[in-house]
């Protein structure tokens, strides 16, 4: 017997019932804008920059950038890939059948929320102070362990994980854990266990196993 669909469930499925393949466009096409402006306010807070610029010392800067953007896409591909398959992977060790194809198309909706950390970037550095390096730019991350703490003596072995652990990754993680639940026809308490074991602890496996390995 088909276990029903709670309420729950019902409302993400009516709420997520739209074109993916237009939703990456979108969602694919915001990262870089956002980007873009941001990186400009960086290469403008190096000291300099009119110099540099003219003489063509940024070259390798915006070369690296154009890069950046022509990887952006391919990047969300692989995370949402391999975001979907760790919870799958771990939701079969843990006894329960969820569709890969599925969580992958939750996993690219789940996305939008990290494009609010970008907005709150961009807007804090619109009108960057003179003495702020592009390198105190470049490492900001909002609502993060790393926004919180002085990190002016501390390691920069530190810094991605710190900057990890945020606001937005928590509400992540409850949405993972609202997709599984959609899928699986699980309990919200199972989804969670689910996200927690094939999510959240392969996450910090890999933040620990970052700091031990960063040269």
């Amino acid at each position: 017997m088909v276990k029903p669909k709670s309420q729950i469930a019902q409302r993400i499925e009516d709420i997520i019932n739209f074109d993916k393949r237009l939703f990456f466009i979108f969602i694919v096409l915001i990262f870089i804008v956002i980007r873009f402006i941001t990186n400009e306010i960086i290469l403008e807070a190096i000291p300099g920059y009119e110099q540099l610029s003219q003489d063509g010392s940024l070259t390798f800067f915006h070369i690296f950038n154009a890069l950046h953007y022509i990887w952006t896409p391919f990047a969300l591909l692989w995370k949402f890939t391999l975001t979907a398959f760790i919870l799958w992977t771990g939701a079969f060790v843990l006894g329960y059948k969820i569709s890969f194809r599925e969580l992958w198309k939750f996993a690219l909706v789940a996305e939008i929320i990290f494009i609010f950390p970008e907005l709150i970037k961009l807007f804090v550095f619109l009108d960057p102070a003179d003495n702020l390096t592009f390198q105190e730019i470049k490492d900001y991350y909002p609502l993060s362990l790393m926004s919180l703490l002085d990190t002016s003596e501390m390691h920069r072995k530190y810094f991605y994980p710190l900057q990890t652990i945020n606001l937005f990754e928590a509400i992540y993680w409850v949405l993972l854990t609202l997709g599984v639940h959609t899928f699986s026809k699980r309990s919200l308490k199972e989804s969670s266990i689910i996200v927690l074991v094939g999510y959240v602890m392969i996450l910090f496996l890999w933040l620990f196993f970052y700091i031990l390995v960063y040269k």
